[in-house]
């Protein structure tokens, strides 16, 4: 009587918390691929930033971020790039940067590192580097 329960009990949560399209196509959701694709658009990919910011491709050439996506640092931007006047595109955390330079001990070692309270103390790293050319120094 105990496994025709527990049995019981397996199946009543299987038919509630597995979806209908499970297993349509193998070892998936049916209808994974038309959730994604109903999703909308949040980035406008670099080709679309570089097409209005050509300044700042001439400038990010000569510098150690040239490699590095517009949207690894700005964030999605398909809202900026449909209307620029209305959303801006911009970082606003004045420690940014951390997210990929602060010390870690898993990174290379000749990836650039620092230890933002003994490098900067309260200063945020655009006081002394420009975003795009980082090894400059910033116009004052």
């Amino acid at each position: 009587m105990l496994t025709v329960v527990i049995v019981s009990l397996f199946l009543g949560a299987k038919a509630l918390l597995v979806p209908a399209s499970f297993g349509q196509y193998g070892w998936y959701r049916g209808n994974a691929m038309k959730e994604v694709a109903a999703a909308s658009i949040a980035f406008a990919g670099r080709a679309t930033c570089e097409g209005c910011h050509e300044e700042v491709v001439k400038v990010k050439a000569a510098g150690k971020h040239k490699g590095l996506g517009c949207e690894a640092c700005h964030g999605a931007n398909a809202v900026h790039a449909e209307d620029p006047n209305t959303a801006t595109s911009k970082i606003e955390d004045p420690r940014f940067c951390l997210r990929c330079h602060a010390k870690d001990f898993s990174k290379p070692e000749k990836f650039p590192q620092v230890d933002a309270v003994e490098h900067a103390g309260k200063d945020t790293c655009r006081s002394c580097h420009k975003a795009h050319t980082p090894t400059e120094a910033p116009a004052k």
